[in-house]
């Protein structure tokens, strides 16, 4: 029998194939990359339009900013803005007072979301369900529904011209902090607290020594949009806060819009100024933050 060299042909016509569908698939890859990062600079651009013309607009002169067309860059550089606008009113003051509300406040969210939240992810009782329910339902409610009933609630036990109807509820649970809590918390496994309770742990001791510790990540999720809202917040201190002695930074901004003018330099400047801290924060928290949103998972 004679022997030879044999070469099949069909395997490399498949060989063949299979390399033109890998060159295919990268081009389409590589492709796909570009197309992506095109539109995320894009998007990122036209999400930072503002946070430019902000800055650049503290640095304008009155007549750059009236300029028309518009200019996007200052002629020349004012730190007028930024001396008029920290010396016009104290905002070293608000900021303090602005601190004090974030920080009782972010206390509070951690505290009793958490608490809502473990009580109906993690421990079996009948109406967990309903009231979870319910709980999410309230979220659909806008707070200008209840603003005038609260507002007549906290007059009435003379809670008004206090930080205490910004601070006081966030003690009784934020619903969708309870929500996102309730998700991550179920994404821990079962196992970690049935051998707790073995080892004749109870339920206050595996919420504090086992579940918190492994729910870092979403408490400071949790912590860093409480924060966020409590820093930004105008319609709340504008409701209950009467004493410029305890005025917010948001209030103190709305001092520069009058009713018939509105020193754009000086308040650009300050908004500057008061920036920073939150993209700062969020700047040392992003992963942690980006985290706890990401392992929240979709149980049910």
């Amino acid at each position: 029998m004679a022997q030879g060299i044999y070469i099949p042909e069909q395997n490399e016509e498949q060989a063949l194939i299979e390399t033109r569908q890998s060159v295919s698939n990268r081009r389409f890859s590589v492709g796909q990359r570009i197309a992506t990062h095109a539109v995320l600079i894009i998007l990122s651009l036209i999400f930072i339009t503002p946070f430019f013309w902000m800055f650049t607009g503290s640095l304008k002169t009155e007549a750059d900013l009236n300029a028309l067309p518009i200019a996007w860059l200052p002629q020349t550089i004012d730190l007028g803005n930024y001396i008029y606008g920290l010396q016009a009113l104290p905002f070293a003051l608000y900021i303090v007072n602005t601190l004090v509300i974030c920080l009782c406040s972010m206390i509070g969210a951690v505290l009793a979301s958490s608490f809502v939240a473990y009580g109906i992810a993690r421990i079996d009782w009948p109406l967990r369900t309903p009231l979870f329910i319910i709980i999410l339902g309230t979220t659909m409610i806008p707070f200008y529904v209840t603003m005038v009933p609260l507002f007549t609630l906290f007059r009435n036990i003379g809670w008004v011209d206090t930080y205490l109807p910004l601070i006081v509820p966030t003690f009784f649970g934020v619903p969708f902090y309870i929500f996102l809590l309730r998700q991550f918390f179920l994404t821990i496994p079962r196992d970690l607290s049935d051998a707790a309770k073995i080892d004749g742990a109870n339920e206050l001791s595996i919420f504090f020594r086992l579940i918190l510790p492994l729910s870092k990540p979403a408490l400071a999720a949790v912590a860093l949009f409480q924060f966020l809202i409590s820093w930004s917040d105008f319609l709340g201190p504008l409701i209950y806060l009467s004493n410029q002695n305890h005025y917010t930074v948001s209030l103190g901004l709305s001092f520069f819009q009058g009713q018939y003018n509105t020193e754009y330099g000086a308040m650009m400047a300050v908004s500057v100024v008061l920036v920073i801290p939150v993209i700062i924060l969020f700047f040392f928290a992003q992963r942690t933050f980006i985290q706890g949103i990401t392992l929240t998972g979709v149980k049910g």
